[in-house]
């Protein structure tokens, strides 16, 4: 099957910042796809190079079939999109900013309308119609911009760190929203900072870092590949950690040494812990538990802040 999207050797470049660096990926019709990584690896460049709102410097795109560079138009009329931000309009109503989008696409009053009683059951925000945006709280106004991008029934939708700065319980009602779409058959690109909404939502993607692809496939073969088995995490008082960097190290073949904990990476959970009181440790806190996707992230990406 010809994939919906297909980059080779995909390149963006900004003066002396390489911030796309030749990358490889295919999206199939219908796949829930993640892009991955910390702040400046280039995920949200990637998303504007497929969104045709920012050419590429170097390599292949094909976005639905179609070159973004000269079918820009054309292709944006087929794509949804939930930007970082809600730019919505404060000053109108919930009903009047998806009234104002959808004839950006050409579509009739009367389409459009049909269209909000759709999306508005959709995103659970009946009772908002006429209510103006700054009166929503930050999850309404999310699921006000998702089913702005929905108005024109996209092909692919495309969504740019669509839970940031949401409360758990607004995040799962999103999630909810997104695996139903996904359901339908609908093709998702999604970059996320949230490693439990990329195990949720992803059925395969990719981590970024400074520009490049470093690792590629569903959240449980990541995991299995980069961070099998279970993890056992050990907390000690201040001062002490710093002195048993050894001790800890001896305990298996993978450990991690961070500034509050020590991380060690095992199969068998119960029995590292039993070592580790055999050994004469005295942690003042231990936690077993399954190696996650944030896990995988941290080991190929590192921990250090990027500003």
């Amino acid at each position: 099957m010809t994939p919906l999207i297909k980059a080779t050797k995909l390149t963006k470049v900004f003066g002396d910042l390489t911030a796309v660096d030749g990358i490889d990926f295919e999206v199939a019709e219908g796949e829930s796809f993640g892009f991955l990584g910390p702040n400046g690896a280039g995920k949200t460049s990637t998303m504007k190079m497929i969104g045709a709102t920012s050419p590429i410097s170097g390599g292949e795109l094909s976005v639905l079939g179609l070159d973004p560079a000269t079918d820009g138009p054309t292709l944006r009329s087929r794509l949804g999109v939930v930007p970082q931000e809600n730019n919505l309009d404060e000053e109108l109503s919930v009903q009047d900013n998806l009234m104002m989008y959808g004839r950006y696409f050409d579509m009739s009053r009367a389409e459009i309308r049909e269209r909000i009683d759709e999306l508005l059951e959709f995103v659970q925000l009946v009772e908002k119609r006429n209510a103006k945006i700054q009166t929503l709280s930050g999850g309404m106004k999310r699921r006000v911009v998702i089913a702005r991008g929905l108005i024109n029934e996209p092909d692919l939708f495309i969504l740019d760190e669509p839970t940031t700065g949401l409360d758990p319980q607004a995040r799962h009602v999103l999630w909810d929203r997104l695996y139903r779409l996904k359901q339908q058959g609908v093709t998702l690109i999604i970059t996320t900072h949230y490693m439990d909404e990329a195990e949720q939502l992803c059925d395969r993607l990719v981590i970024m870092d400074k520009g490049r692809i470093v690792a590629e496939g569903s959240p449980r073969s990541l995991i299995d590949e980069y961070a099998p088995g279970e993890v056992v995490e050990l907390r000690f008082p201040g001062g002490v950690l710093e002195t048993l960097n050894s001790r800890i190290e001896s305990l298996a073949p993978r450990t991690e040494i961070l500034a509050d904990r020590a991380l060690i990476y095992t199969e068998d959970a119960e029995r590292t812990i039993g070592i580790v009181t055999e050994t004469g440790l005295e942690p003042e806190t231990v936690l077993a538990r399954r190696s996650t996707l944030e896990d995988v992230f941290l080991r190929l990406t590192g921990r250090t802040l990027v500003e």
